[in-house]
C-alpha cells in the first residue's frame, strides 16, 4: 500500500520536470545572439553564393550581377542562423544564361545597386531561403 501512494507524486514529479525542460528548451530557441562577422567566416561564402545566384534567377535583368562590395554581415542564432546583409552589386557582361566570372559593365550598361538580404540558413544542411530582399540603384 506504501509503495503505490508514492507512484503518483512521483509520476507528478516527472511530469513537472518535462515541463519545465519543455519550456527551457523553448525559451533556448527565442534566445538571440547578433553579432557581426566577417566575410572570411565558413558559413558565410555559401551564403552569399545563394543569394547571388537566387537574385540573378529573379532578376529581370538580361545581364547577371555579382557582388563587388560587402559593406555589413550580421548573423543572428536561435535554433538556425539568420544573416543579414547590405552589399554593393554591379551588372556584369555576362549574361544569365553564363555561370563564369565575369567583369563588370562599362559605359552605358553600367548598372551598381545596393542590396539587403536577410537570409534564413542552416549550413550545416546546405539549407538558405532569402526571406527578405531590398535593393536600389546606386547610380
Amino acid at each position: 500500500m506504501m509503495a503505490s501512494s508514492w507512484k503518483a507524486p512521483q509520476l507528478l514529479l516527472a511530469i513537472l520536470v518535462t515541463l519545465v525542460a519543455l519550456s527551457y528548451q523553448e525559451k533556448r530557441k527565442t534566445f538571440i545572439n547578433v553579432q557581426q562577422v566577417s566575410a572570411m567566416d565558413a558559413s558565410v561564402k555559401e551564403m552569399l553564393e545563394y543569394v547571388t545566384e537566387e537574385y540573378n534567377k529573379k532578376s529581370e535583368d538580361v545581364y547577371n550581377f555579382r557582388i563587388l562590395r560587402i559593406l555589413k554581415i550580421e548573423k543572428q542564432l536561435t535554433d538556425h542562423m539568420e544573416f543579414h546583409i547590405r552589399v554593393e552589386m554591379q551588372r556584369t557582361t555576362c549574361l544569365k544564361t553564363e555561370k563564369n566570372l565575369c567583369d563588370v559593365q562599362k559605359g552605358e550598361l553600367y548598372k551598381q545597386i545596393q542590396c539587403y538580404f536577410s537570409v534564413y540558413a542552416k549550413p550545416w544542411f546546405e539549407i538558405y531561403k532569402i526571406l527578405n530582399k531590398n535593393c536600389t540603384s546606386s547610380n
